[in-house]
């Protein structure tokens, strides 16, 4: 069993962001600029967006944040990202998500330009995404296959079962592996809440990536000897031995699971640090217009 150490890729690939910023300079280029809007005072979408500040700092981006209180009205909201989108110096910009009930999450997505979209929530980048065009693709798949790729995992007519049909990550991961690349040309079930008896199909899984958040979810009876498991959960549950009182947990039961996998995500340590990484490197992208030109 080996354990898939994000850290240390992440790490790697800043470094190599980093080192093409530096060129970029060298050359006479624009430092890339990554935006970030914030609105309220969540505990996960501070600390999330402050990893992403440290993350361009490491990688050598501007970065800029954009503040308001939970109160801020939609139409507040819709203003600034129309500012983002006409202003010339930022590349890419988030808007951290979930937001207040009062919002329209969707109307707020579709506002972003799409060639500024380093999320990869806009539908055009979606679409492209699912049809295999070059696009902004979302943050957490994008960092599963730079895992799958960094690791030399095979993935060429193997079965993934993905558990989690979300928008961010089920969906957009099951596309990506299914698609004729490499890391890719899997066989891809998708199971999710209306699937019964799940259990049948994760233990056929040569590729498990278990995207629900429900933490300790995927036992070791649910998994075949040999398979490689991804963790994407993150899930907040107390614990009342830590200084914070709570912890980390993630969807797979990592200490019966891992015995049984030739590859295994930890919570924390895996995913979790790819999906800041392909932000950086889509604001990368979208800074020397590789996918989009403005």
């Amino acid at each position: 069993m080996q354990i898939i150490d994000g850290k240390q890729i992440s790490a790697q690939i800043k470094q190599e962001i980093a080192a093409e910023v530096e060129k970029i300079i060298a050359a006479g280029g624009k430092r890339p600029h990554l935006a970030g809007v914030l609105v309220g005072h969540d505990g996960g979408s501070e600390s999330y967006m402050s990893s992403k500040v440290k993350a361009c700092e490491q990688c050598g981006f501007k970065s800029s944040l954009i503040r308001f209180e939970e109160d801020v009205t939609e139409q507040q909201l819709l203003d600034t990202i129309d500012k983002l989108n006409h202003d010339s110096d930022v590349d890419g910009f988030i808007v951290q998500l979930p937001l207040p009930r009062h919002i329209n999450e969707q109307r707020v997505i579709e506002a972003i330009d799409y060639r500024k979209d380093v999320d990869g929530f806009h539908p055009i980048n979606v679409g492209r995404l699912s049809i295999g065009l070059p696009c902004f693709r979302s943050a957490t798949p994008s960092g599963i296959m730079m895992l799958l790729e960094r690791y030399g995992i095979e993935t060429r007519g193997k079965h993934c079962v993905v558990i989690g049909r979300s928008n961010i990550v089920g969906k957009p991961i099951a596309s990506l592996l299914m698609q004729k690349s490499t890391p890719g040309n899997c066989t891809v079930t998708v199971c999710h809440s209306a699937t019964p008896n799940i259990a049948d199909y994760t233990r056929q899984a040569d590729i498990l990536i278990a995207a629900l958040g429900k933490p300790g979810f995927v036992t070791a009876d649910m998994v075949k000897d040999g398979a490689v498991v991804i963790d994407v959960g993150t899930t907040r549950v107390q614990d009342d031995t830590r200084k914070s009182g709570w912890r980390l947990c993630g969807d797979v039961d990592f200490d019966h699971v891992a015995p049984r996998c030739s590859f295994i995500t930890p919570v924390p340590g895996g995913v979790g640090p790819m999906t800041i990484v392909s932000l950086m490197h889509n604001t990368l992208l979208a800074a020397t217009r590789q996918i989009y030109s403005l």
